[in-house]
This record gives C-alpha cells, sequence and structure tokens, in this order.
C-alpha cells in the first residue's frame, strides 16, 4: 500500500489525501461541465491551485480539461455543430502560438481583468446575444482566447457566449463547446512541450483526473438531457455571470497586492 501511495504521488509533492481529492473535484468539474456546459473547468483550475504550484498548474490542467472535454465531445459527437469549428481552430493555433512567445512577459492580472469585462459584455449585451456569430468572430474568439489561456488557464467563459449565441439546443452547446476547448487545451500542451515542461512525474495523477472526468461526464450527460431548455440558459448565463465576477475579484486582488 505504501509502495502504491509512493508511486501515485512521487515527483509532484502531494500526499495522498491531496491525490484523491484532486481526483474527486476531477469528477465534479466533469459533472458540472457535461449538465451545463461550462464552470467545471475554472472549479478544477482553482482547487489545483491549493495543491500545485503555478510553474505546473496551468499545463496539468490542460492535459485533465483534454480528457475531460475530449470524451464529451465524443459521447455527444452527433450534436457539435462543426461549421463552426476550423475558423475556431485557426485562430486558437495563432493565438497560442502567439502566447508561448510572451508567456512569461505579461503581468496575469491584466489578461484575467480584460476577460471578466468582455465576459460580462458578451453575456448580458442584447446586440451580442441575439446576433449569430459567425467565422470571422469565432476566428478572433479562438486568437484571443489562444493568446490568454496560457496565462490563466481557464477561458471557457471567453467562447461560450458565441456558442451560446450560435447553437439552437443545450446539447449542441455543451457538445460544441466542449470540442473547442478541447483543440485549444491541446494546442496549449504542445506549446508547454516545446518551452521544455516535463510532464513524467505527473502522469499517475493525470490517469487518474482523467479517469474521474469521464465517470463526472457520463453522469453530467445524463443531467443536460433531462434538463429543461429555458433553465439551461438562465443557468449557463448566471454561471458566466459569476465566473466572470470572480476573474475581475482576482485581478483587482492581484493588482492591490
Amino acid at each position: 500500500m505504501t509502495e502504491l501511495m509512493t508511486f501515485l504521488t512521487e515527483g509532484t509533492g502531494l500526499t495522498i489525501v491531496g491525490f484523491l481529492f484532486l481526483c474527486g473535484i476531477s469528477c465534479v468539474g466533469s459533472f458540472i461541465a457535461a449538465s451545463l456546459g461550462l464552470g467545471g473547468g475554472l472549479l478544477v483550475l482553482a482547487t489545483m491551485t491549493l495543491f500545485l504550484p503555478p510553474t505546473v498548474l496551468i499545463p496539468i490542467h490542460a492535459i485533465v480539461q483534454i480528457g475531460s472535454n475530449g470524451f464529451r465531445s465524443f459521447l455527444m459527437r452527433r450534436d457539435i455543430v462543426y461549421s463552426l469549428i476550423p475558423a475556431f481552430v485557426f485562430g486558437t493555433l495563432l493565438g497560442s502560438w502567439l502566447g508561448g512567445f510572451t508567456v512569461f512577459s505579461l503581468e496575469t492580472w491584466v489578461l484575467q481583468a480584460v476577460l471578466g469585462i468582455f465576459v460580462l459584455y458578451a453575456t448580458w449585451a442584447p446586440k451580442f446575444r441575439s446576433t449569430d456569430p459567425g467565422p470571422l468572430k469565432f476566428f478572433g474568439c479562438g486568437v484571443f482566447g489562444g493568446f490568454v489561456t496560457m496565462f490563466v488557464g481557464g477561458t471557457g467563459p471567453l467562447v461560450a457566449p458565441f456558442v451560446n449565441a450560435a447553437c439552437k439546443r443545450r446539447q449542441q452547446v455543451v457538445a460544441t463547446h466542449g470540442s473547442m476547448m478541447t483543440f485549444q487545451h491541446l494546442f496549449k500542451v504542445v506549446v508547454f512541450g516545446f518551452l521544455g515542461f516535463s510532464f513524467g512525474p505527473y502522469i499517475p495523477l493525470l490517469v487518474g483526473l482523467i479517469a474521474a472526468g469521464i465517470c463526472g461526464t457520463f453522469f453530467g450527460r445524463t443531467v443536460l438531457n433531462r434538463l429543461p431548455e429555458k433553465v439551461f440558459r438562465i443557468s449557463i448565463q448566471t454561471i458566466l455571470t459569476l465566473l466572470a465576477l470572480r476573474l475581475l475579484f482576482e485581478a483587482t486582488k492581484s493588482f492591490i497586492e
């Protein structure tokens, strides 16, 4: 038993309690993301800050999100609005590449503030919400999101208003958003790999987090299919607002400190 605990946590700085707690949060986060479309990734990211150092936080979180979002996209592949994907993917590739060159030179609080303000605007501006975003907007969203995600990790709230405005059914929102975030996190992992980050010591942790996320996705998908469309739209708007306010709070706190 001791050897197993050592194998699971060696090189990570975690205790077995921390290991299991993070796996539990990964399950809960995937459940939230699969049932409401977003919110779960930021929950996992916020919890990871309590256990992992900042230097490993963003790349490890990205791997976990690839597992969670990728599996959700696979389960709901028939609901993905594929016409929205190419422009976003090209934009994300460009943004991640640019972010990789500046990841060590920009203040995180600036990006948090910009992201928080934009999410609030995109969520509540009537003109934005009533206009179907086209390829150009998704390309721009991909560029900005790919750039910002290198610094703040979770940019799901940035992408969600665009997807919410472009999709007619809640299943399409969740599936399309999940596929877009899979690509975004994948590009981020590739960039961090080129920057020299070593994922080796964290492989047991990643396997546990991804497996727990898959379990959460199964249950969350069941809840999504039973959720009324109006309740889903109100819920996603409320979550976006709360997440934007959290980003602004974190930006203000970092600026003051």
